[in-house]
């Protein structure tokens, strides 16, 4: 069995198609269908089942799959190793994180590594805490910066490190009968109209959470994944809403930003990577951030020049 015979194999497992497979490695579809054919001799199974619907695999590719795709991962961690040992440092590296930040801090950080190992393929993804974790956990991400808020924990076999705190506060528009007030408690929005994010983000989750505590369910009466968004709903009157200190839009005056009293919520910001070994890569990465992200940018402590 070889590197190449898998590598061939998941290709064609992730493609369904040998056409396509032979184009995306490249090489000839002659070729790689001699050497599937050749894995297959040799594992006495066959892997897959070709007919008119395509190409899908046995229940022995099903069995293999997982397999060679660990194999594969892990020729490449041993390449990324010898070329650190030789000072040639390279490989990918896929990092995700979540928005607003509190501060610059991360982009310094992305790009100082960039500059630092020109060699390894930097990628950076934004998206929701959740999103970010799922790839964290399938092997599709190698670090995510994320934010939880007072209600949240971190799933098992994930390390992390605390990168920043923020207040949540309430944002009301500057005509609500508690814009005055300059702080409040969560309780005081039980009447009030609230604009929230999406089931899918954490700080919707933590709101519903917090309201509970507070003893009533918030009214929500309008929901959207964009948080400029949900400062233009308040600023037009729709709603309220409860934000991390960094969304909130300059210059100040289009809304008003209320501190809470009781319960202080506030959004941490974690970096996470998985536990156990890391490629050479990721390790480069994590000891950067250690320095980058150990104290918060004293000109940008709320996320804004």
């Amino acid at each position: 069995m070889e590197l190449r015979q898998l590598a061939y194999f998941l290709a064609i497992a992730e493609e369904r198609n040998f056409t396509r497979a032979a184009q995306r490695i490249p090489i000839a579809q002659p070729a790689i269908s001699q050497q599937i054919h050749r894995l297959e001799a040799e594992l006495s199974e066959t892997l897959f089942v070709r007919d008119r619907r395509g190409v899908r695999l046995t229940p022995a590719g099903e069995a293999l799959l997982p397999h060679a795709q660990a194999m594969l991962a892990s020729a490449g961690h041993a390449r990324e190793a010898v070329a650190a040992v030789s000072g040639l440092l390279r490989g990918r590296l896929a990092i995700g994180f979540v928005q607003p930040l509190p501060d610059r801090r991360f982009t310094g950080l992305a790009g100082a590594f960039h500059r630092e190992h020109p060699g390894i393929e930097l990628r950076l993804i934004e998206d929701e805490t959740d999103a970010l974790l799922a790839g964290l956990s399938a092997g599709e991400l190698d670090a995510v910066l994320i934010g939880l808020g007072r209600y949240d924990r971190l799933p098992p076999g994930v390390m992390s490190r605390l990168v920043a705190r923020e207040p949540a506060v309430a944002v009301v528009y500057p005509g609500h009968p508690l814009a005055g007030r300059g702080s409040i408690v969560l309780s005081a929005l039980r009447d009030s109209p609230m604009v929230a994010l999406t089931s899918s983000s954490r700080q919707r989750s933590n709101l519903e959470a917090a309201c509970r505590a507070a003893g009533f369910a918030p009214q929500i009466v309008a929901e959207t994944s964009d948080l400029s968004v949900t400062v233009e709903l308040i600023r037009q009157q729709i709603g309220v809403a409860i934000l991390p200190q960094s969304a909130l839009p300059q210059p100040p005056g289009t809304v008003v930003p209320l501190t809470l009293t009781r319960p202080r919520l506030e959004r941490r910001i974690l970096l996470a990577w998985p536990t156990g070994t890391s490629p050479p890569a990721v390790r480069a990465f994590l000891a950067m951030a250690e320095h980058h992200l150990a104290a918060p940018d004293p000109g940008l402590a709320r996320g804004r020049p």
